[in-house]
């Protein structure tokens, strides 16, 4: 049987299944003790809970890294939030004990998250149900998962890989990864490609058709999952497994390369982070700089505003890892499918084209100084920031945002400090209007940078979290790749650099494409740095601009993608 999910972490795993099941956490016997008393317990609970997943950050950051490590010190933050804690504490004064009150509470979060059609926030979703499973263990005083004594060829499935379950993971004996929910950016990707392990994720009921002990091919790579597979096909997957392995190890002499291509032309090859402690990840991956610093997690992990100081010195510490090489920073990307409760962001109907990112900032533009002094300071010793505006569409965003940088710079040297005078301002070009209008933005901004993610989304009108339109959300529509095409021809008419920094531009299918057209920086993901400039390498001027006319002179996605997919494995 073949069970067809999200490829998620790329390779192929062999081995026998192990599956994780949820505990049953019944607390139907547990007394109510009284107010006091369940306060008590449910505080003390808490406490335990923050000084285990203290330890497990540690444990992770070891065994997968800083960013793996901050999803649990996340969890922490999450559960200090005042309003959550008050509420349970409300429940308890209603006659529930600390097990129900802990379990009603986070449960509503839990659903209210996951109701949301967006990947970011059904992580979220993950996280609460995590902390309530082992918050309630702790309470109830039973064993969570653990992974530690897993016999070596462990499939493991589960209905979604925690960041709790892989704290004393013994990665050497895990071959696989299989889950029943989770997205490429979900933390159970995360984690699994932190941890090299090839995984599919999203596969409907795979508790109910796998069963300890079945043997399981999970190729990551392609998103299939091969149930109790025979002897020949167990031969063909050893032999792409073989494959996978020694191309990994082929991707490291380019380490230490320049970004060229084939006839010695240079590009720019950037990493995406989302945090001050992914820059040296970027940094030890072969990144050549920082093309998007998502600064929304400085705000998201939080109960109240990250002040300047705080914001600088998150700021200061990726240009200083970063030292000789660019740091391109987003400003606050907020709302859509970022709520961040503190900030006071009213409910709308579509938040999506609502109040959010550039819109929502320029409205508060006290708390938008704020960020913007902290970048100028940040910038003032290595010269190597620049600021970059998401969701605009149209020039006056610029313009406003233009009059607060000069602002800020005013009162910066008035109290004598420190700042970049000739710090880039750029835009984040994902929307439509912008893509149309590039040659008039070109005029007001230093740079641009192209967001393939939210550009397909707008110019397909398609939710990528809506499984029943995702057939539509690829950037190798013919849509998508005429505006990217136009976005990059407007920045090189102007003088201004252009660069990529969705998911796409790590696409081996798309980069001959964007090398064509002139893009000069592509940004992707720190662990597919390697790849990409390996991509970048193989290809000659003449060769992918043969390939690129092809590829326009196609009507359909299926056509372009076919065509494309086909070019790059020749």
């Amino acid at each position: 049987m073949v069970l067809k999910g999200i490829n998620a972490s790329a390779g192929v795993g062999l081995g026998r299944a192990v599956c994780i099941r949820e505990e049953k956490l019944d607390y139907s016997a547990v007394p109510y003790s009284g107010k006091e008393a369940e306060k008590a317990r449910l505080k003390d609970a808490i406490d335990e809970f923050n000084r285990r997943t203290s330890a497990m950050a540690v444990r992770i950051r070891e065994q997968a890294g800083p960013k793996e490590a901050e999803i649990l010190t996340g969890q922490i933050t999450m559960l200090a939030d005042p309003f959550m804690f008050s509420q349970m504490q409300e429940a308890i004064d209603g006659g529930s004990c600390a097990e129900a009150a802990a379990d009603s509470i986070l449960g509503m979060y839990a659903d209210m998250f996951a109701a949301v059609d967006d990947e970011l926030m059904r992580q979220r979703a993950t996280d609460v149900r995590d902390i309530r499973t082992r918050l309630l263990s702790i309470l109830l005083g039973t064993a969570g998962v653990d992974l530690s004594a897993l016999p070596a060829g462990t499939i493991l499935v589960a209905r979604d890989l925690t960041p709790s379950m892989t704290v004393g993971l013994n990665k050497e004996n895990v071959a696989g990864i299989v889950t029943e929910t989770g997205g490429r950016t979900s933390h159970s990707a995360i984690l699994a490609r932190a941890l090299r392990l090839p995984a599919v994720l999203s596969i409907p009921k795979a508790l109910e058709l796998v069963q300890d002990g079945d043997g399981l091919i999970v190729d990551g790579s392609e998103g299939v999952v091969v149930l109790n597979p025979d002897a020949r096909t167990r031969g063909e997957y050893l032999s792409r497994q073989k494959d996978h392995q020694e191309q990994i190890a082929a991707l490291e002499i380019y380490r230490d390369k320049p970004t060229a291509d084939a006839d010695g032309k240079y590009y720019h090859l950037y990493a995406n982070i989302g945090s001050a402690s992914e820059a040296e990840d970027a940094a030890q991956s072969g990144a050549e700089g920082i093309g998007l610093f998502r600064t929304e997690f400085l705000f998201m992990d939080r109960t109240s505003l990250p002040d300047e100081t705080v914001q600088y010195e998150a700021y200061h510490a990726v240009s200083k890892t970063m030292a000789g090489k660019e740091v391109i920073i987003r400003t606050l990307d907020v709302g859509g499918d970022k709520a961040i409760d503190y900030l006071g962001l009213e409910q709308e109907e579509n938040p999506f084209l609502g109040h959010r990112a550039i819109r929502y900032c320029l409205s508060r533009p006290e708390l938008f100084k704020v960020q913007l002094r902290a970048l100028l300071r940040a910038g003032a010793e290595e010269k190597n920031i620049k600021i970059m505006l998401p969701l605009v569409t149209c020039v006056e965003e610029v313009r406003s945002a233009r009059e607060l940088l000069e602002q800020c710079k005013k009162e910066l040297a008035e109290a004598s400090i420190p700042f970049d005078k000739e710090i880039d301002l750029g835009v984040m070009i994902e929307t439509p209007a912008a893509a149309l209008i590039a040659d008039l933005l070109a005029k007001e901004c230093d740079f641009f940078s192209i967001g393939t993610n939210d550009l397909t989304q707008y110019t397909m009108a398609v939710d990528r979290g809506n499984a029943k339109v995702e057939k539509l959300y690829t950037p190798f529509q013919p849509a998508v790749l005429r505006s990217i095409r136009n976005v990059i021809s407007a920045g090189k008419r102007a003088g201004i650099p252009v660069g990529m920094c969705g998911e796409a531009a790590a696409d081996p299918g798309l980069i001959p494409l964007l090398m064509c057209w002139g893009l000069d920086e592509f940004s992707v993901s720190a662990a597919s740095v390697l790849a990409t400039r390996a991509q970048i390498h193989r290809w000659h001027e003449k060769d992918f601009c043969r390939i690129t006319e092809e590829a326009l002179g196609l009507s359909t996605v299926s056509g372009v993608a076919g065509y494309l997919k086909a070019s790059v494995t020749k």
